[in-house]
């Protein structure tokens, strides 16, 4: 009688594919926390007071120590705007120690952030050049509200050098505004302002005002809203920049039968994506590669894998003759020890690699100063001291007054000797 039923396979074969199918499912479930692992929070979340300054106090209190420069940013030009001069001017003095303590050397967290499998958010934050500009543009300004245009022009020449390190040498040190207060402070000091002048008005498409010494009110002026940054590319690897056209395209001041009309001398959004390449979009652009090679590798490894285990026990048949002298098939599982080391060898291969594609951190960090303007402006007055009231307008792309930004102000002329400094914004925080 012929038994042409297949053996069973040897149960010791079973546990190497077993083994796979587990390594597998921990695999998987380490992939899906490394997917869908939210950031820690910060510190527990302090009461808001409805005070932008004092809720902007207790924040740089309450958060890491990675985020205190962009805190210190932002704090400190809501307290520019609200009039709170002193707060201003201790946020932006802490804030440019800071940076320019992290400029002089690498820090932990930002060489951390170049390896594989830590985000960049992780770094400590200093701002793309144009916020490290904007740091040093708003502490001259409160330099020269002080009586003190050296120190203002040393900042204004410290955000030159910063807007410096474009790759392009079309973009460095392109800032209309800063070349011409760095000659106009020059002016006010009695020293020689016309290369730094002639700098500007190569920069610009507007007739820059000469220098005048006399003039005692210098009004700063700002509109729109500056830049917004937001991760693209397909694993969030390219920091890319949200620039929507501003509402308003120029403002003036009229003080009794002077005015003065302040059209956009630099425009912060042209200033944000005409950098050239950054270091760290080089470095989130390997780890995107590094990312997708790996996932690749994992794919590959892990369907070979299976197809080796497919192959682990070969079957064979054969006729045997018992003592009997009766004939029948026996049907044979031969293992294979090469399809099992091979199927293991290629289970691990894929998923080691499917485990490092996972943890590799490659978003960029959009962490920004977010209430900068988009427009900068300048212009001079010649007032007696004493108070002048004044009224404020600003217009919109067709020229037309934008009537509920409109409004009165008092303008407190210092006496001889020493500037009066007004800076206006469109913005309230």
């Amino acid at each position: 009688m012929t038994d042409s039923r297949p053996a069973q396979p040897s149960r010791e074969r079973r546990p190497s594919v077993v083994a796979l199918l587990a390594m597998s499912a921990v695999a998987l479930l380490t992939l899906a926390g490394c997917e869908t692992m939210p950031d820690r929070p910060m510190r527990p979340p302090v009461a808001r007071t409805g005070d932008p300054l004092i809720d902007g106090n207790n924040d740089l209190a309450n958060a890491p120590d990675k985020d205190r420069v962009l805190l210190e940013y932002r704090l400190g030009l809501m307290a520019l705007r609200a009039g709170n001069f002193d707060m201003a001017k201790a946020k932006f003095d802490d804030a440019i120690m800071r940076i320019g303590g992290l400029l002089s050397g690498p820090a932990d967290a930002a060489q951390r952030s170049r390896g594989l499998f830590t985000a960049e958010r992780e770094k400590v934050f200093i701002g793309e050049p144009y916020e490290r500009v904007m740091a040093f543009y708003y502490r001259g300004l409160l330099y020269w509200r002080d009586g003190q245009p050296d120190n203002a022009r040393a900042c204004f020449r410290s955000a030159q050098l910063l807007d410096s390190d474009a790759e392009s040498d079309a973009y460095k040190s392109d800032y209309v505004l800063l070349d011409y207060l760095d000659g106009y402070a020059s002016a006010k000091l009695a020293a020689d302002g016309s290369e730094a002048l002639a700098r500007a008005e190569k920069l610009t498409k507007h007739k820059l005002p000469p220098y005048d010494p006399a003039a005692n009110v210098l009004c700063f002026v700002e509109f729109g809203h500056g830049p917004r940054k937001y991760a693209g590319g397909e694993y969030g690897e390219q920091l890319k920049f949200q620039v929507a056209a501003s509402r308003i395209r120029s403002a003036s001041l009229t003080v009794g039968d002077q005015s003065v009309h302040f059209l956009p001398w630099d425009n912060l959004n042209f200033q944000a994506v005409t950098r050239g390449g950054r270091v760290m979009d080089h470095v989130l652009g390997n780890k995107a590669v590094f990312k997708k090679s790996a996932d690749t590798v994992g794919d590959v490894a892990l369907a070979g894998a299976m197809v080796a285990a497919g192959n682990i026990n070969q079957e064979k048949r054969r006729v045997v003759t018992d003592e009997r002298g009766r004939r029948r098939v026996v049907t044979e599982y031969d293992k294979s020890d090469g399809a099992e080391t091979a199927a293991i060898a290629l289970g691990v291969i894929g998923i080691f690699s499917k485990i490092a594609a996972a943890a590799t951190q490659t978003k960029a960090d959009v962490r920004m100063w977010d209430n900068l303007p988009q427009y900068l402006s300048f212009g001079t007055l010649k007032l007696p001291p004493g108070d002048h009231p004044a009224i404020v307008q600003f217009y919109d792309a067709n020229g037309q007054v934008v009537p509920d930004l409109t409004r009165r102000i008092t303008l407190s002329v210092a006496e001889p000797g020493k500037d009066t400094v007004v800076i206006l914004s469109e913005l309230k925080r």
